[in-house]
Order: structure tokens, then C-alpha cells, then sequence
């Protein structure tokens, strides 16, 4: 779902960017992420885009090809392979997603809060029947001698 797209996007950039800083040659760091991102699907695509890279293409191309990347992070690649400043603009990527993760992680929370209360309210309220009833039968049965 979304939250395991933002993570694998987040990772991605974050490792990305971090190689490249590094000094790592774009085709290395890429081989790199992909083996890391951790999901099949991206990494086929990090894997097919790199093979486009070797054949003289730009990265932002190829990765947008993939439709496993949202646009503005390919558009953001693309630019910062122009301006000579990949890792920084993938740096802010990587930040961008990170809040977004957090942000999504948070709201599955509150939405799930509510129906964790329910269900530890029935799991109480079950124990508490099964603890009083035997009680009020044998109270009933004591009443009726």
C-alpha cells in the first residue's frame, strides 16, 4: 500500500544519496539500493533502469518508465542529474518521504486506537461474564431451595 511505497521511496533516496556522497559511481550505488530497497518489484525496476543507464540514458527517464516511482521523485532526479546536485535534491526526497511515513504511520494509529479499546473492552467484559454468571446461577439455585 502507500505506506510501503513511501518507505521503499524513502530508503531509496535516503541510500541513494548517501553513496553518491560517498563518492560510489551511479551504477554502483544503484546495484547498491537495489539489492537494499528490500521489495522484488522495486528492485526489477532500479535494475532495469540502471541497465538503461549503462546505455547513456539519464535516470529520471527510466525510473519514471517504471510507473514504481512517483513522478515528482523522477522529475527531482532528473533535475539534480542536470544541476550537477543528485544527492542534495535526493537528500530532501529522503526527508520529504520520511515525514510522510511518520505522518501515514500516525494516522493508521489513530484509526486503529478506537478498535483496540473495543476489543480489550469485549476481552473485560467477556471475562467479567464468565466470572459472574457461574455466581448468579448459584445464587439463583440457593434462592429457589
Amino acid at each position: 500500500g502507500p505506506l510501503i511505497r513511501k518507505t521503499i521511496v524513502s530508503r531509496f533516496s535516503g541510500t541513494f544519496a548517501t553513496l553518491i556522497k560517498s563518492g560510489v559511481p551511479i551504477l554502483g550505488a544503484l546495484e547498491i539500493v537495489g539489492q537494499t530497497t528490500g521489495n522484488m518489484l522495486y528492485a526489477e525496476a532500479i535494475e532495469s533502469s540502471a541497465e538503461s543507464v549503462r546505455q547513456g540514458e539519464s535516470l529520471g527517464q527510466p525510473l519514471a518508465r517504471t510507473r514504481r516511482f512517483p513522478p515528482m521523485v523522477c522529475r527531482m532526479i532528473a533535475i539534480g542529474e542536470r544541476s550537477g546536485s543528485l544527492e542534495q535534491l535526493l537528500g530532501k526526497v529522503a526527508q520529504f518521504y520520511d515525514s510522510e511515513v511518520r505522518s501515514t504511520v500516525k494516522q493508521l494509529t489513530s484509526l486503529i486506537e478506537p478498535f483496540l479499546i473495543l476489543i480489550m473492552g469485549a476481552v473485560v467484559g467477556t471475562m467479567v461474564l464468565a466470572m459472574f454468571l457461574p455466581l448468579l446461577s448459584m445464587l439463583g439455585k440457593m434462592g429457589s431451595h
